[in-house]
């Protein structure tokens, strides 16, 4: 079989993030208990901090903290105290304290495609704590590059294939996010595989393409043994 550079991303796709995420939300709504607004709209409001904060923060357990206080400040109605921030920020701060539960199947997958491809790890997020779960998830020993950026669009693609040399119609990006991993990817001159999570935020979501040569769909990661 031909190899490939077979390039990942982490976070819900590797191992789940998104769900404590969610979990630290719904801690918060709970704990502002506002009298009128649903969660969802608690969440809408939540999301426009983070559009606004994330191109200045980026991302990360503890930029979530920022967004959940300013939020806090925005939506209470009651008078604040210190050791309400506190408690706000500590939903957020605990999601890393939250070992990585790697997704099932991933460390076999992995373990396969690395003996007949070179296997890369991309993901966008505070280095620190990118590196802090890749560390405690006992994956790393399958990559021969990790790249961190802030963000993961059409240009991070590009400097990614030129920087590892690597050849575009060689290279396959593999995620579950349609907005960072799959359709930036493609616009690059990458190909593309999508592996959708039931619980990917829903910033990260976007349409991808109904039909596209260089785009596969699965059902599940360890579907790729199957096709590399």
């Amino acid at each position: 079989m031909r190899s490939f550079y077979l390039v990942f991303d982490a976070d819900d796709t590797l191992w789940e993030n998104n769900i404590y995420f969610e979990e630290a939300f719904d801690h918060f709504c709970e704990y502002l208990a506002h009298s009128c607004l649903s969660p969802d709209q608690v969440r809408s409001v939540l999301d426009e901090i983070e559009i606004v904060n994330a191109k200045v923060n980026g991302y990360g357990s503890r930029n979530f903290a920022r967004n959940l206080e300013q939020c806090f400040r925005n939506l209470t109605e009651r008078e604040i105290c210190e050791r309400d921030i506190e408690i706000v920020r500590e939903y957020a701060y605990a999601i890393l304290e939250r070992p990585p539960e790697v997704i099932e199947g991933v460390e076999e997958t992995l373990a396969d495609l690395a003996g007949r491809h070179e296997l890369a790890l991309f993901t966008k997020g505070d280095p620190d704590e990118q590196q802090l779960k890749l560390g405690r998830s006992g994956l790393s020993r399958f990559f021969r590059h990790v790249g961190i950026v802030r963000e993961k669009h059409e240009q991070a693609y590009r400097d990614l294939a030129i920087g590892r040399n690597y050849l575009p119609e060689r290279t396959w990006m593999i995620g579950n996010s349609p907005k960072s991993d799959i359709n930036p990817a493609l616009s690059a001159g990458l190909s593309a595989v999508y592996v959708p999570h039931p619980r990917t935020w829903s910033m990260e979501k976007e349409n991808v393409p109904e039909r596209h040569p260089r785009l596969l769909t699965i059902e599940r990661i360890t579907d790729l043994t199957q096709h590399f």
